[in-house]
């Protein structure tokens, strides 16, 4: 799988290839689909309406290498699912760093952070809240990742961003959205890494 997402130049960066290496997404999978865990797609998680998957590994390698996520950053992550891609910040950021996750769904915060605890990553900070609306006691962030589309970038997030950060997140009320590296500035600026579906942020 990872040599994979080298080849397809999803994967680039030496630290975050290695946090690949040693996170095993099938400790974030239900018993059910564990053995297709090595396979570049999504699959279906906690409450298993459709809404809620384990991402494909390659989108995740698209959210750290855009948002250059690094050994030392403070990373919030909006929409934490499953608990892989706060395992894989983990790793990236490593000791002198942090990970918040926030998850509004109490079914797939109770899968993330018994899968998160199954790792062994105790020092990971799960919130079960609407991260629209919280403000967390571990900002600014140098980094954050929001899985889940919105039609504009919720001010709260930008007020959690650090001067000279970064965010990345779907911009888009349709079914297809521009994921949207946000950098915070002068001004705000924006720019389009891809296109992509995902479910709306609620």
């Amino acid at each position: 799988m990872i040599e994979q997402l080298i080849k397809e130049g999803f994967l680039k960066t030496n630290e975050i290839i290695q946090a690949f290496k040693k996170v095993d997404r099938r400790l974030f999978m239900t018993e059910k689909y564990e053995k297709y865990a090595y396979l570049d797609e999504p699959f279906p998680i906690p409450p298993f309406d459709g809404n809620h998957t384990i991402s494909a590994p390659h989108t995740y390698a698209i959210y750290y290498e855009s948002l250059e996520l690094k050994k030392g950053d403070f990373f919030l992550e909006i929409g934490s699912g499953s608990g892989y891609g706060l395992a894989l910040a983990r790793e990236i950021v490593g000791n002198s760093g942090k990970v918040v996750g926030v998850e509004i769904n109490k079914q797939t915060f109770d899968f993330c952070k018994r899968n998160i605890s199954k790792a062994g990553y105790d020092d990971i900070v799960i919130l079960n809240a609407d991260g629209k609306k919280i403000i967390t006691d571990f900002m600014p962030y140098d980094k954050i990742a929001v899985t889940a589309s919105a039609k504009k970038i919720p001010e709260i997030l930008i007020e959690q961003l650090k001067f000279g950060g970064k965010m990345l997140i779907p911009l888009g009320g349709g079914m297809v959205q521009e994921l949207t590296l946000v950098e915070k500035k002068d001004k705000i600026t924006k720019k389009t890494i891809n296109f992509v579906r995902y479910v709306p942020l609620v």
